[in-house]
Formats: structure tokens, C-alpha cells, sequence
């Protein structure tokens, strides 16, 4: 290629295989398990001679994983790595971890804090309830915005309009109680504005009631505390001190991710 017909290439012109890497990582994060060639070539629309080459090399290389007849594919242990090395590497993650064990002793319930990314938000620490014997962890997962407190607290701190850009008019029903209808959602979020922290109502998980609040130290927000609980064990007055426990934390990770 002359140098004439570089200068005139687009800059920014996609990578055919890079787009269909991260696109086939980005499949099995969202379903996890095994899957054989033909489902995630139903899934993705792949040809499927490349899809294989493109499996095959990701396998060599550690990214995906294969069964013992290796015609089932799943993430590797390499995706783990990398995704451990941002978390380990957040300064948000690290500066709020001492607030974070603060809240989870206050409340003694569970404690999440989480990302916006496009219409979902995504876990980056947790701290377990003390009534649970079990370990349990749940950094990385993906889980809709519109359906959890954590969403709906970052959600507020865009106007009404980023709202609408950003969510269709029907959202999906998680649970029963799923809010689906966007201008519904959208009043919801100018409650959240007033009081200062969103309620996951049963959402996202049956059983479940969620408190979050976003931590201001950008606007919009990118970030947000939660603490859920459940209903049964849910009195008013464990919630009303969980909600005088967020507004601690959030105050505090303010001061400490201020500069940030």
C-alpha cells in the first residue's frame, strides 16, 4: 500500500478477527458452561471454518477451554487472569476497600460494589452477609441496570433523556416484579434522585430487597454501593439502619475516590 493509500484508509476501520475475538469471549462470558461449534455459530453467525480456526487458536492460547472430546467450547483460565488483573489493578476497588468492610459489619447483610457498562452494571467487590456459612462471590458478574438498586442509583445521576438514548421502551422482566415499562422507570429515578438512593423491590432476585446509592465522584456516576437483604429478615428497623449506613459509606468513598 502506497503511503497516499494509508493516509486515505480510515483510522479507526474495525479488525475483522480482534472484533470477532472479543466477540466470542464477551458469548461464553454472558453463558457459561460448554457449548459445541454449531450452537455458537447459531448464536454469533460466524462462518463456520473460521469460527473453528478462531476456537482452535483461542484454545492453544489458554483463552477457551474444551471437554475431553474437545468439541465443546467455555472460557479459559486466561479471561480469569486478566480480569483479576482489573480488579487488582482499580484504584476505586482498592481506596474503597476499607469502607466496604465497614458497611459489612454495620448491616452484617451483603455488600456490592459495582460499574456501569452500557445497560448493565458489573460487580467489583463484594463482602458476603454474616448470616451465610457458604463462600460466595459474585465479582464480574453482569446483571441488567434497570433491574437492580445498583443500576437504578447510577441511572439517576443521567437526565431523562441519556435514559431513553440508553434503554429501549420495554426492558426485560428479570423477575415478576421487574420494572419493564421505561417511562415508568424514568419516574422511579426522580424518586431516587429526591431521596438519594435507589430500591431493588424484589427485581432482580425473588426474596431479595437491594439498597444502592451511587458515589459521586464523577457525574454522571459510574460507580455505586449497595446493600441487599432479604425480605423476610427485613424489619424497619434493620432498614432504616442500612439506609443510615449507605449514606456513611457513600459520604466516605466521596472523600476517598474524590480525586480520582
Amino acid at each position: 500500500m502506497t503511503t497516499a493509500e494509508t493516509a486515505g484508509a480510515p483510522a479507526t476501520a474495525p479488525v475483522k478477527s480482534a472484533v470477532r475475538t472479543v466477540l466470542l469471549l464477551e458469548h461464553f462470558a454472558a453463558r457459561p458452561g460448554l457449548h459445541s461449534l454449531a450452537d455458537i455459530q447459531n448464536d454469533l453467525g460466524l462462518p463456520k471454518s473460521s469460527l473453528y480456526m478462531l476456537l482452535r487458536t483461542l484454545v492453544d492460547l489458554g483463552w477457551v477451554e474444551t471437554d475431553t472430546s474437545g468439541t465443546r467450547y467455555g472460557i479459559g483460565v486466561r479471561a480469569l487472569l486478566v480480569g483479576s488483573s482489573y480488579i487488582d489493578g482499580d484504584e476505586v476497588v482498592a481506596a474503597a476497600r476499607p469502607t466496604l468492610d465497614r458497611l459489612s459489619d454495620e448491616t452484617t447483610e451483603t455488600i456490592h460494589l459495582a460499574r456501569l457498562d452500557d445497560t448493565s452494571v458489573v460487580y467489583l467487590a463484594t463482602r458476603q452477609s454474616q448470616h451465610y456459612l457458604r463462600p460466595f462471590t459474585r465479582v464480574g458478574r453482569r446483571l441488567p441496570v434497570h433491574s437492580t438498586a445498583l443500576g437504578k442509583a447510577l441511572l439517576a445521576t443521567h437526565t431523562d433523556d441519556e435514559v431513553r438514548l440508553l434503554l429501549p421502551e420495554r426492558l426485560e422482566a428479570v423477575t415478576p416484579h421487574t420494572i419493564t415499562d421505561r417511562e415508568q422507570l424514568i419516574e422511579e429515578l426522580a424518586l431516587v434522585r429526591e431521596q438519594g438512593y435507589a430500591v431493588d423491590r424484589e427485581e432482580n432476585t425473588l426474596g431479595l430487597r437491594c439498597f444502592g446509592m451511587a458515589i459521586p465522584y464523577r457525574t454522571p456516576a459510574r460507580d455505586a454501593v449497595s446493600c441487599s437483604v432479604p425480605v423476610a429478615r427485613l424489619t424497619p428497623g434493620h432498614e432504616q439502619a442500612i439506609k443510615a449506613a449507605l449514606f456513611d459509606a457513600r459520604d466516605r468513598l466521596t472523600l476517598v475516590t474524590r480525586r480520582m
